[in-house]
């Protein structure tokens, strides 16, 4: 007899309805208004529930923006990883797997350095902040695990590299501020950059 998962109970099915409600809310006024447009009343509303309910899941509209964006980047980051299974050099599937991320750091772009800035300057003792920095550290990972199956990279020098790789993304979505601007050419820059530092 096999065992099964229990149900959740009320209580935590209640507490992830709400969150989902939270992330829903958040991201939609963020997504309309930018986050420095938006108040936490106004997020707690659109959610329907109180301000003090609203604390328990994120300290501050700052980890309220991580919150949602963390989950947004993290679907982002599992599109790359699967993207880049069909490529056939390491340029074209690191490539493969960060022009997803590009794509959603760029969906709303003062929210997306935002994103970047809280990142490298927020509290690390909150939850969503060490969440995107766990999230961070994947990416990496995962660039590093193709660098070792395309270029046969011993795993120190493959990581290093990642870590390089993943420098050259971030800045170059921080300081990507026009709007206008369009993923394809963010890419097109760091494809470049990447292509200059690995090893031949």
């Amino acid at each position: 007899m096999t065992s099964s998962t229990p149900m959740p109970g009320r209580r935590e099915r209640n507490k992830q309805q709400k969150l989902e409600r939270i992330i829903s809310a958040a991201s939609e006024l963020f997504a309309a208004h930018g986050v420095d447009e938006v108040t936490t009343q106004q997020i707690a509303d659109a959610a329907d529930i109180g301000t003090g309910t609203l604390f328990l899941y994120a300290k501050s509209k700052s980890e309220l923006l991580l919150m949602v964006q963390n989950h947004r980047y993290e679907r982002s980051l599992e599109q790359g990883i699967e993207a880049s299974k069909s490529a056939k050099t390491a340029l074209e599937a690191t490539m493969a797997l960060l022009v997803p991320i590009i794509d959603c750091n760029r969906k709303h772009v003062d929210n997306g350095r935002f994103y970047l800035r809280e990142m490298v300057f927020g509290d690390s003792a909150e939850p969503h902040h060490a969440e995107a920095l766990r999230i961070a550290a994947l990416t990496e990972q995962a660039i590093a695990e193709l660098l070792g199956t395309h270029r046969n990279l011993e795993a120190p020098e493959a990581a290093t590299i990642a870590r390089a790789i993943t420098s050259i993304q971030f800045l170059a979505m921080a300081t990507a501020a026009d709007p206008a601007l369009a993923t394809a050419e963010v890419a097109r820059g760091i494809r470049a950059q990447i292509a200059a530092i690995l090893p031949h």
